[in-house]
């Protein structure tokens, strides 16, 4: 076992569907792409601090209450 560089969750898409937002409609406000919402609420994508700002701001939520760290063990050599 070794230790991973650990993985980032995220409640975008339950922020979202609260507020009946589409994932363009996101993009828009914060004036990223579509895509880039894609990403991040599949989990393949780490955001840049400032675009998890605009995200919080955006959602009136702390990041803390968007994203969530955990590190963790993987059985991966």
């Amino acid at each position: 076992m070794k230790k991973d560089e650990g993985v980032l969750h995220n409640k975008l898409h339950v922020l979202r569907a609260e507020r009946k937002w589409t994932q363009k409609e996101v993009a828009e406000k914060i004036q990223v792409s579509r895509q880039t919402i894609v990403s991040l609420e599949a989990n393949k994508y780490n955001p840049s601090l400032i675009l998890s700002f605009k995200l919080a701001q955006l959602f009136g939520v702390r990041i803390e209450e968007i994203f969530q760290y955990s590190e963790g063990m993987t059985d991966d050599e």
